[in-house]
């Protein structure tokens, strides 16, 4: 069934938590099995990021609310619930998707008070998920951001990411660009059972060397990494062998967190999946959503042992096209999720 002959929705003329006039249609279809795209024309694009989050942006874009990579830990999970929709099988299965996105932020972007900084997209939900391949958001929304002049940052899992080489070029002659992957492991069979709808590691490991034939520099965040599963030196000396080898350029690493209902979400699959490990997570986190800082200073000792042994440089966010970093390490947990491991 092809998507142009789906029907609107009109038993209510609205989707929970949003306004009548922001849904044009609720589309469903066998290439997306059990999963609904809620198709709305959106009322704003640039989403403030305050200073204090020590993110390396100032603002950021989503296309998206709502991910098919259905990752068991992803922080962003809570804020389906602003929509009335739940956070577990509801961000999996009930995407928001930003028709008028490209329009909205070429509005934006011509505003006398836009001041060209640096825009983060893939901050919330991954742009390349693969819904992207038939709507098709980014290419529009990466012309408005370069032809304004504003340099922008894209963060992904998602393979989509190569058809848009060619433009990304062309905007990194004009802006900065820098383009990170999020890989935390190379265990295929574990990445199933944590990111049962997000490409193979082995998919993203092609990700970072096609950036890195067409000319980029790429950024790896090994985020998150998931403690006794993903943590111990062999796991992460295996990954980083693996990062070089495709031309990775640095990487940096964000400890698991488990904010709000992510908490309950990813712990019910711990129980399930690894019950031997719900002692020693009620001991790491204790009542918190932040590993403990011996922890965290652990794993970076651990990184910043492996990291130069591999050629790499430990960053604390995304670098620019040149290896360079967009912006210095952040000092503070920002308010969307936490700081990267400095090492």
């Amino acid at each position: 069934m092809r998507w142009a002959e789906q029907a609107i929705e009109v038993d209510d003329g609205g989707l929970p938590g949003l306004g009548r006039a922001d849904l044009v249609r609720t589309v469903t279809t066998p290439e997306f099995e059990g999963v609904t795209f809620h198709e709305v024309l959106c009322r704003s694009l640039l989403n403030p990021v305050p200073v204090s989050s020590g993110m390396p942006f100032r603002f950021s874009v989503n296309t998206f609310r709502g991910c098919t990579h259905a990752c068991r830990y992803c922080f962003a999970r809570p804020t389906h619930e602003y929509l009335d929709f739940d956070a577990g099988e509801d961000f999996d299965r009930q995407i928001v998707v930003k028709l008028n996105a490209a329009a909205v932020l070429r509005k934006e972007l011509r505003r006398r008070s836009w001041s060209r900084e640096v825009v983060g997209l893939g901050t919330n939900t991954d742009p390349y998920q693969r819904a992207e391949g038939r709507y098709r958001l980014m290419p529009p929304v990466i012309s408005a951001l370069a032809s304004s002049g504003t340099p922008f940052s894209i963060l992904t899992k998602g393979a989509l990411l190569r058809r848009d080489l060619p433009l990304l070029r062309q905007a990194a002659d004009v802006v900065d660009v820098s383009l990170s992957v999020s890989l935390a492991m190379v265990d295929g069979e574990l990445a199933g059972q944590l990111d049962p709808g997000a490409p193979s590691p082995r998919a993203r490991l092609e990700i970072v060397r096609a950036l890195a034939e067409a000319g980029f520099a790429p950024h790896v965040m090994i985020a998150p990494v998931v403690p006794y599963l993903t943590d111990s030196a062999a796991q992460l000396d295996e990954l980083l062998t693996e990062l070089a080898a495709a031309g990775a350029v640095s990487v940096s690493a964000i400890p698991l967190h488990l904010r709000g209902s992510t908490r309950g979400w990813f712990l019910q699959w711990l129980a399930d999946a690894h019950p031997a490990l719900l002692k020693r997570y009620r001991g790491l986190y204790g009542h918190g959503a932040y590993v403990s800082r011996d922890y965290s200073q652990r794993l970076a000792e651990r990184l910043r042992t492996l990291v130069p042994r591999h050629g790499l440089v430990g960053q604390s966010g995304p670098v620019s096209t040149d290896g360079t970093p967009v912006i210095s390490t952040p000092d503070a947990p920002p308010a969307t999720m936490p700081a990267p491991t400095l090492f």
